[in-house]
């Protein structure tokens, strides 16, 4: 069963087209015998009728931007810290790169925020832990790099070579992921 998530005259953007329109028609496509209608397209006025995946609402993109905008403030300050390990000394941990300690990676400038990993998963293997704590550390900076690739290339898109297109495709990508609260799996689903 499906439930209307825009309303008449409403003004959301459309995917696919990558414009704004206002909703002039809701669509409710019902089944005999059924209480509430199967789905709902809605027609903007732009030849086909969309459906509510295709559309975002004015709300959702303005916390987008607010979002991004959070994000681009200053550069973050994420940072390992090495913890003790209560249950193994040192010498009992004499192959793992820094004996005695694990890493917790500290997102807030609090110091009590971020990721973590249990003592027992790090002994398991320690310099896979090492490397997930390194590239969590680096990734608001990697964020930068690709949404500095991704303006680059969307200001002059004839300028970009055939072999980067790939690259460029996928830095939207991976943006849109981190953004784009509404492509959830959980959200796609209702």
């Amino acid at each position: 069963m499906a439930k209307a998530l825009f309303h008449k005259s409403q003004r959301v953007f459309v995917k696919p087209v990558g414009t704004w329109a206002l909703v002039e028609k809701v669509i409710p496509h019902w089944v005999k015998d059924v209480e509430e209608p199967l789905r709902v397209t809605y027609d903007v006025g732009l030849g086909r009728d969309f459906t509510g995946g295709e559309l975002v609402s004015e709300d959702v993109m303005h916390g987008r931007d607010r979002m991004k905008k959070q994000n681009e403030v200053g550069p973050e300050a994420w940072r390992v810290q090495r913890v003790k390990n209560r249950w193994q000394e040192g010498d009992d941990t004499s192959s793992h790169p820094f004996p005695g300690t694990f890493p917790v990676v500290m997102t807030d400038d609090n110091d009590w925020g971020g990721w973590r990993v249990p003592g027992s998963e790090y002994d398991r293997d320690p310099l896979k832990i090492e490397y997930q704590a390194r590239l969590i550390v680096n990734a608001p900076q990697m964020v930068k790099v690709c949404r500095a690739i991704a303006e680059l290339a969307a200001q002059k898109p004839e300028s970009v070579p055939d072999e980067l297109r790939g690259l460029v495709k996928t830095c939207s990508v991976i943006l849109r992921h981190v953004y784009d609260v509404t492509d959830s799996p959980r959200v796609a689903a209702e």
